[in-house]
């Protein structure tokens, strides 16, 4: 009798044991998929970040800050005017969609969970989030330039700031929704209006999280060409009318680095070393807040 269930105690540990390497057999496939799937990752985004400072670094210079973008193959110019028309339509851009966004974004928070309202409006923000630029663009062209029968640095912030809007959304909600409510009801407890309570607890206590997500837009569309394509165009001169064509340094980008002319492919090759240490500082900063946030 005590073979018998020797014998079946032996039985089941030998299961156990095979089902036991079989499951770290399958565990280290998947590692191992997944370790090879983060190298090919790493190997292009370390090449493209290598290339980047290497072909990017040696066309800065001061004329690259202070001189207007040349004709073809001029000995001399620079980047001062796609610099100043980027950092003018993002900046106004951002000004623009980061209040329409937080305050959307508290609706949909505070107000809006289960109304028709609200899902009306996360159903069109998620279809925003996943359109095309080159969508938006084309619409802002559709609305505004042919309307106007003139490209101008005005439309491109309008482009820009469809784009910014469903990302802060977004983020606002999402930080919005990870408040206990408990920090809400001890508010109203007190006899606090919603008001109060969201502008002074609630929108504070998810500070972190919404200037993140302000940061992580401002950082998408620092790089954005096809909506500036058909909206602002470009402009190989100096101007700060919103009303005229503005040079911004993704179209200058594109624009020179399609050309033939050896000193506009250095110079697209200096803008996008500019860009990446933007959107690079930007992404930082998203990650410090976040970091704090916790």
């Amino acid at each position: 009798m005590s073979a018998v269930i020797s014998g079946a105690v032996a039985g089941i540990d030998g299961r156990r044991l095979a089902k036991h390497r079989r499951r770290r057999g399958v565990n280290r496939i998947a590692l191992s998929l997944s370790l090879a799937a983060m190298a090919f990752g790493v190997f292009w985004l370390v090449w493209i970040l290598v290339e980047t400072v290497r072909l990017g670094a040696g066309g800065l210079s001061l004329a690259v800050f202070t001189q207007m973008t040349p004709p073809p193959q001029a000995e001399t110019g620079g980047l001062a005017n796609a610099i100043y028309g980027s950092v003018l339509m993002v900046g106004l851009a951002t000004a623009i969609g980061t209040p329409v966004g937080i305050l959307a974004g508290i609706y949909l928070a505070e107000y809006g969970q289960k109304s028709w309202l609200g899902s009306i409006t996360r159903f069109i923000n998620d279809i925003l989030l996943s359109a095309p630029s080159i969508v938006i663009g084309l619409f802002i062209y559709a609305a505004v330039v042919a309307r106007l029968h003139s490209f101008s640095g005005f439309a491109g912030v309008l482009a820009l700031a469809l784009i910014v809007i469903p990302v802060v959304i977004r983020t606002t909600e999402n930080m919005l929704a990870l408040i206990p409510n408990a920090l809400r009801e001890a508010a109203y407890a007190l006899g606090t209006p919603k008001w109060k309570v969201i502008m002074l607890i609630t929108l504070k206590a998810a500070r972190a999280g919404v200037i993140t997500g302000v940061l992580l837009a401002l950082a998408r569309i620092a790089g954005e060409t096809a909506p500036l394509l058909f909206t602002a165009l470009s402009n190989q001169f100096w101007t700060s009318k919103l009303t005229e064509p503005m040079a911004s340094l993704p179209v200058t980008i594109f624009k020179f680095a399609m050309s033939p002319y050896e000193n506009w492919q250095q110079l697209a090759w200096a803008g996008v070393f500019l860009i990446t240490l933007g959107v690079l500082a930007l992404n930082i900063a998203a990650r410090v807040f976040f970091r704090n946030k916790h």
